[in-house]
């Protein structure tokens, strides 16, 4: 029987510190690809962000337009604490699929192995609604079978493509070459744009 995966679940687990995935730091994958970024202009979502250190990494390299959402009010604030140059209205306390926003870049690091599996079809329609044409959902996303019952919900590249080609140009799919060692080919690094036209 799988737990209902809302606020009052996540502020549990971070009451309790079981996010035994939180790296603790920004992952290398995406690190790399922040830092190729040229335009700092871009308005960046990190989505189901736990502690954001990607959001915080982002937000140090001068992309101020960066805007942390979570369900669970606790891991925001942590993340406050941690960078209370932050801007209040960037944090975005609320559910992901109630989101009304538009974003040129979306960064995903373990939101969708978050999730209920189910809702894996309503994510990838829920992403391409919030980016505008040639917006990219940039992320990692474990290769590996994991939990049935609780998350990390795992997968692999065929199941996470079957949600994502019939919406979005797949620019990048592939093993990381970067992992940290615990992840050490059990991680897939994604570009994904929206069309252009």
């Amino acid at each position: 029987m799988m737990h209902k995966l809302d606020e009052n679940y996540w502020d549990q687990r971070y009451q309790n510190q079981s996010t035994a995935w939180d790296l603790g730091t920004v992952s290398p994958p995406i690190q790399n690809y922040i830092e190729q970024i040229t335009n700092k202009n871009l308005t960046i979502l990190v989505p189901g962000a736990g502690n954001a250190y990607e959001a915080s990494f982002l937000y140090e390299k001068g992309l101020k337009n960066t805007f942390v959402l979570d369900i669970s009010l606790k891991p925001l604030q942590t993340f406050k604490n941690r960078l209370p140059e932050f801007p209040e209205e960037q944090l975005l306390h609320q559910d992901f699929f109630t989101l009304e926003k538009s974003f040129d870049l979306i960064i995903e690091q373990t939101f969708l192995c978050a999730l209920n599996p189910e809702e894996r079809p309503h994510y990838a329609e829920k992403m391409l609604s919030l980016l505008p044409p040639g917006g990219k959902l940039v992320g990692v996303l474990f290769d590996d079978q994991l939990f049935q019952d609780h998350p990390p919900f795992g997968g692999n590249k065929q199941e996470y493509l079957s949600y994502f080609q019939p919406h979005f140009d797949v620019l990048t799919f592939e093993r990381c070459y970067n992992s940290i060692s615990p992840r050490r080919n059990r991680e897939l690094f994604m570009i994904l744009q929206k069309p252009k036209t």
